[in-house]
């Protein structure tokens, strides 16, 4: 079984390998992977170099980006025992994308601390749907429609104040559309400080995040704060949903599909999980943006939309076997 789950890593990196080479070499500019490696390493290449500033970040980004949503969907799983739960259905990147959009239209000159607002928007989000959905306990019904609602409300505001945000329109679209073609080397250092520390947290907490899997009186009696834990570990998965969001707009289904497939895989256990779904979360949203990339060219489709004409359906077929156990 071990070597099993070896391998499913070996292959899962191997392809994201391939699929990050792939992605390099797509699109108007090619160059053989040669020239590409003596352009970076050995000497100045001007196709090269328009590749790195352009096409490189953007790459990397949308890797961050879905191996942050995807533990960021586990965590949420784990602490509302909901196999539903992911930040986009139940509007934490709704709330936070609120702030950012609100942030970047009216107040352009705090743009480099969108993430910390995000964050709060994500942390008010979290705070509604929580305190919303709690009635003697978390009913994963409960939390999906509360969730919902939350979602339209702030998506609602979002639109509204987009709509009001005058010469700074772009910035805005470019967090509610998820577009991520024109992102810098600044964006990924930004992106990457936040999300590696909201995923170093979530590898040490994996084998806190195994015991919600008990009843909470069971817990209690180990000597755990079940509260203080479920707490802690939601405010890194509003920490990875924020921040990606602030970056790479609003994404959802990636916390969804991901946990899920990751379960087939790897089993239940959080200490093999958490990092799968951050290979395969990197992998899934990579893929999404070729293919995005690709499906219309020269036009391009946003990986968000790739996202919900898939996970759509995936969402459907969850619902109706809710009352399924994924994994081992």
């Amino acid at each position: 079984m071990k070597k099993r789950k070896a391998v499913y890593f070996s292959v899962l990196v191997v392809l994201l390998l391939g699929l990050f080479f792939i992605s390099v070499n797509l699109g108007s500019l090619k160059v053989t992977y040669g020239a590409l490696f003596r352009g970076l390493f050995v000497e100045y290449n001007e196709t090269v170099a328009t590749i790195y500033d352009l096409r490189f970040p953007r790459i990397i980004i949308a890797m961050i980006t879905g191996a942050g949503l995807a533990v960021s969907g586990v965590l949420f799983q784990a602490v509302l025992k909901n196999p539903l739960a992911d930040p986009g259905i139940i509007g934490i990147s709704a709330g936070s994308a609120f702030v950012s959009v609100l942030i970047v239209a009216f107040f352009p000159m705090w743009y480099f601390f969108t993430p910390i607002f995000s964050f709060l928007g994500g942390i008010l989000a979290c705070v509604l749907v929580y305190s919303l959905s709690w009635k003697g306990g978390f009913s994963p019904l409960r939390i999906i429609l509360v969730g919902v609602a939350v979602n339209a409300v702030f998506s609602g505001l979002m639109e509204s104040f987009s709509a009001m945000s005058g010469q700074n329109y772009s910035g805005a679209a470019s967090i509610l559309n998820a577009n991520i073609s024109m992102k810098t080397w600044k964006d990924v250092r930004l992106l990457a400080g936040y999300v590696s520390i909201g995923l170093i947290l979530s590898l040490f907490a994996a084998g806190r995040c195994n015991l919600l899997a008990l009843e909470d009186k069971t817990i209690r009696s180990l000597g755990v704060n079940v509260n203080g834990l479920r707490a802690a570990l939601s405010l890194i998965a509003v920490l990875l949903a924020s921040i990606t969001t602030a970056v790479a707009g609003s994404i959802s289904f990636i916390g969804l599909i991901v946990p899920h497939i990751g379960r087939l895989f790897v089993g239940s256990d959080h200490k093999l999980l958490i990092p799968f779904s951050m290979l395969f979360g990197a992998f899934t949203m990579l893929l999404a943006d070729t293919v995005g990339r690709l499906i219309a060219y020269p036009y391009e489709i946003s990986a968000a939309i790739i996202m919900s004409v898939i996970g759509g359906p995936f969402f459907i077929v969850l619902l109706k076997r809710s009352d399924k156990t994924y994994g081992s």
